[in-house]
């Protein structure tokens, strides 16, 4: 069930009997046909573990699951919109950024700091992000939402990439993930983040990177 870019800042999906998409509350725009949006208060897919992931990431609506046979169109904010399509593998996608997805993806949640060691703690007390993010796996599409638009930075075992955590929009692949700080500890205080904190990604896969650092 791919989406279709009308434009940068709206896509639209065809909804189907027996299928399903889940988007986040507020996205759809219009519609046509009989379709249903109903709230989702066990979080999709991943159950129980995925709601207390997204509301640890301060995302503290729930998703809604949208069913029945027609088309949808979604957007939100004004955001940027991109959409990335899944073989199998394993998207990893700030919470708040998530826009729509399929039904078919299995979700999970993924504390950003288990390989980066304390200093994934200090990234969610003082650069405002959030420690977990939303995985999806399986096959089929997920539009996530972005400030300014998103590039793809390859990510090789010869060139890790370093991207600023409010930059961060999702990555996917065999990825690990490592956030450092730049500066001392003295020179963090006061600080939001910028240059304070680097997430290091490293193995083979792809990072996306907003344009700005404004939070969603």
């Amino acid at each position: 069930m791919p989406f279709r870019e009308i434009n940068s800042k709206m896509v639209e999906a065809t909804v189907a009997p027996g299928q399903k998409l889940f988007s986040q509350r507020g996205a759809m725009l219009a519609y046509r046909g009989d379709v249903s949006f109903t709230p989702n208060m066990q979080g999709g897919q991943g159950g129980l573990m995925s709601m207390i992931g997204r509301r640890l990431a301060n995302e503290a609506t729930p998703l809604m699951t949208v069913e029945g046979t027609g088309t949808v169109m979604f957007g939100h904010g004004g955001h940027h919109i991109q959409v990335i399509g899944l073989s199998g593998d394993t998207l990893c996608v700030e919470a708040d950024r998530l826009l729509a997805f399929d039904g078919t993806l299995q979700q999970g949640t993924l504390f950003l700091g288990s390989q980066g060691g304390v200093m994934g703690m200090v990234r969610g007390q003082v650069s405002g992000q959030g420690l977990f993010t939303t995985t999806l796996k399986g096959h089929g599409s997920v539009a996530v939402m972005a400030h300014g638009g998103v590039v793809e930075l390859p990510i090789t075992p010869q060139r890790p990439v370093h991207v600023d955590p409010q930059a961060y929009v999702a990555h996917h692949g065999d990825v690990r993930n490592k956030l450092s700080t730049a500066l001392g500890w003295r020179d963090m205080v006061g600080r939001g983040s910028g240059e304070a904190f680097q997430l290091e990604l490293s193995g083979s896969g792809a990072v996306y990177v907003q344009a700005s650092e404004e939070k969603l």
